[in-house]
């Protein structure tokens, strides 16, 4: 196969020679020719207290901070204050709010706490007791990304789809309400957002098969007040409301409208009270590949879209569309940011957004007119986006319908959920980015299966082909980056490479740094001018969450979850220590000592091969990647977030029919495939798990191993 020859090719350039590793070895930090400013001595202490009450600070959602007791001269000094146990062990992604001396945030599974901002004490805790079952309908991890504040309230929403209000004192529960159907593959990750008197809700799940809205509730009773359906319920109609009429004109008639279409609202949101717009991204389609999703073409309205709402009617006043036909999984769900700036000689209100499919985005948000699209990272899928039709310019080589094809970005994107931060001062956006690609294969029997992936991609067969070789995902250069944007020149104005595989969300401040967690367990300040490291502390386990600052009796604090998970915890990096969750608060000259991550013992394959034949490795190999890869990894490499299936015991290979289809360790979260695997099928997965186990790797597999550990490549010389 094609794909295959280039992987092959690419080993051998990797292992040539060592005068090729120094052609593409890369810098860990490129600078601009900006100069460093020097700063005056650290303020005095704080005269009030400083909270942290929304998502993104303000509604505008820049993650800036006005303090800056913490600035590039004093980090130096920077310690933990303390630290808090989130007793949870997949991945954190919440930004945490801080009202009248009260940290909120969430962990895994929706559970919801309450600490002294100042020394950490528990307060209270509230779990929704969401069903394990539930898991099987997130794509990417028991997540949660924070809650909402308002008048004394906390919002909160759940992964089987509750949206719930709780006293904010007590964490009593004061009112909840439904807002998906629990046994659709639905599930709600999300952090809500307060818009007036309204609490503003979404859903994700479009891999699965589901159609993406979202609703707006009254903060007091939970009574629904509006809901916006993204994508149409039928060509015809009747439609629930009438952006839906232009809408169903951008798909075809044939379109898969059992699968739902997508365009789940999983994430971002921002608000201009001047303008009373709120701004909403929506998600991907359904199904992925789009000749088989719409045949004969269509824009798809309205997928990967940001919307301008009306939030007290729910009515759209404007929409762009950052990808047309969606064909990627680019969504435009990533965070948006609201700036006033000038822009050509004049003051303009703009919307800016780094969305997965790796342009940059600035809109003037009163009327949605685009007025910059430039890349921020490589984006093979696109040559450029003609800032006259506002649509993107694409690449016949990045179209996979009829063939397999190596695409940048891939879906986790150029920039997913983490969010980015805008320094006024400066002018610039700070950016985690992920440089990455992936092999798209079609399936050409593709069928809708509720409750399973339907993106319309085969992936037994990228299994078949790239199971040996799945280090490769570590192959690019600065795999993931903090790269600072001028929204003016559409340029990057500086860079930092990453090593490791988990971009972390940004937090700028006025003492001239920009916080980020990054590989190895690090969190970083970098100085907002140059990129330049000011400060670095090893915190044990990923940090990917956005952190935020506050001030409490005249002290600055910097707070930030730890905890390894999502999509990119689950595929693009390895660990083994035990990813226990935890909540860091540092401020100036503390010396609490940092906890612990501790080790997992090391296990061996213990379980011998099956002498089965060729035919029930292949149908096992095929089930495993209809079923199990998304967690347990391309060709069984788990990242260290779920268990190795290579190592399992005895125990586990005996019970293995009442795992995988019985539902026997449902509590824990795996539930039962009884209705997507037979016992065959079971077993043979078994076979095929245990035939991996045992694989003894080639020489090209073994050239990749070292090229990995020594080299790298940048994404354009692999994409095609």
């Amino acid at each position: 196969m094609r794909l295959t020859l280039q992987l092959d090719r690419l080993i051998v350039l990797f292992s040539a020679t060592a005068v090729m590793a120094t052609l593409i070895m890369l810098p860990t930090f490129r600078a601009g020719a900006r100069e460093e400013i020097p700063l005056p001595p650290p303020p005095a202490p704080i005269p009030t207290d400083v909270e942290w009450a929304q998502h993104g600070l303000t509604p505008a959602e820049q993650r800036f901070s006005p303090l800056k007791q913490i600035d590039r001269n004093s980090v130096a000094d920077l310690g933990l204050a303390w630290s808090y146990d989130t007793k949870s062990h997949r991945g954190l992604e919440a930004t945490p709010l801080v009202v009248d001396g009260v940290l909120y945030a969430t962990s895994t599974w929706s559970v919801v706490f309450a600490v002294d901002a100042k020394t950490g004490r528990e307060l209270w805790r509230h779990d929704p007791e969401v069903p394990p079952w539930k898991a099987r309908h997130a794509c990417c991890d028991v997540v949660n990304r924070g809650v909402a504040y308002h008048e004394e309230k906390i919002f909160a929403a759940t992964l089987d789809g509750r949206l719930q209000a709780l006293d904010a004192k007590t964490g009593a529960l004061l009112w909840s309400v439904r807002t998906t159907e629990l046994a659709k593959d639905y599930t709600i990750t999300g952090a809500p957002r307060v818009v007036k008197n309204r609490v503003v809700i979404g859903n994700g799940g479009a891999e699965y098969g589901v159609r993406g809205y979202f609703s707006a509730y009254h903060v007091a009773t939970g009574e629904l007040d509006w809901r916006f359906y993204t994508v149409p319920s039928s060509k015809a109609g009747p439609h629930e409301h009438p952006e839906l009429d232009r809408a169903a004109e951008t798909w075809s008639k044939d379109s898969l409208w059992e699968t739902g279409l997508g365009g789940t609202v999983w994430d971002a949101m921002a608000y201009d009270p001047d303008l009373d717009l709120l701004y909403v991204g929506t998600g991907n389609a359904s199904v992925y590949d789009r000749e088989k999703r719409s045949p004969g073409g269509g824009d798809n309205l309205y997928l990967s879209s940001i919307l301008a709402i009306r939030p007290e009617t729910g009515e759209l006043v404007w929409y762009y569309q950052t990808t047309p036909g969606d064909y990627w999984d680019y969504t435009a769900t990533q965070h948006m940011i609201l700036a006033d700036i000038e822009w050509r000689g004049s003051p303009r209100k703009v919307l800016m957004q780094a969305p997965k499919n790796g342009f940059f985005y600035v809109l003037d948000r009163a009327n949605g007119e685009l007025l910059s699209a430039e890349k921020f990272a490589h984006a093979s899928w696109a040559s450029h986006v003609d800032l006259k039709t506002g649509r993107p310019v694409e690449r016949p080589e990045a179209h996979w319908s009829k063939q397999p094809a190596f695409v940048s970005p891939p879906p986790p994107g150029a920039h997913s959920w983490h969010p980015m931060s805008f320094h006024p001062g400066t002018g610039l956006v700070y950016i985690p980015v992920n440089e990455s690609l992936y092999a798209y294969y079609p399936d050409a029997n593709f069928r809708y299966r509720r409750g399973s992936w339907n993106t319309g991609e085969d992936h037994g067969k990228m299994h078949e082909e790239m199971e040996d070789y799945a280090s490769s995902r570590f192959l690019p250069c600065g795999g993931t980056r903090l790269v600072a944007w001028d929204p003016k020149k559409g340029a990057k104005q500086w860079e930092v490479l990453h090593d490791g595989g988990l971009p972390g969300g940004t937090l700028a401040t006025a003492g001239e740094i920009v916080f980020q967690g990054h590989g190895g367990g690090h969190f970083s300040a970098f100085d907002a001018v140059n990129g330049r490291v000011r400060w670095t502390v090893e915190v044990g386990v990923d940090v990917m969450a956005a952190p935020i600052t506050y001030a409490i009796d005249g002290e600055q604090y910097v707070a930030v979850l730890a905890g390894a998970g999502g999509s990119h915890g689950g595929h693009n990096t390895e660990f083994d220590h035990d990813n226990a969750g935890r909540l860091l608060a540092f401020k100036l000259d503390a010396k609490t000592p940092m906890p612990v991550a501790n080790q997992r013992p090391h296990k061996e394959v213990s379980v011998p091969r099956l002498n089965v034949a060729p035919e029930v490795i292949a149908l096992g190999r095929k089930a495993y990647a209809s079923n199990c890869f998304t967690c347990h990894g391309l060709g069984t490499h788990s990242s260290g977030l779920f268990p190795d299936l290579k190592t399992a015991t005895a125990e586990v290979h005996a019970q293995w029919d009442a795992i995988v289809r019985g539902g026997l360790r449902a509590e824990k979260g795996m539930p039962s495939f009884a209705d997507a695997i037979s016992a065959e099928e079971a077993e043979a997965i078994r076979a095929y798990v245990l035939d991996r186990a045992w694989h003894t790797p080639g020489v090209l597999e073994r050239a990749l191993d070292i090229a990995v550990d020594n080299l790298c490549v940048p994404v354009s010389w692999a994409t095609d």
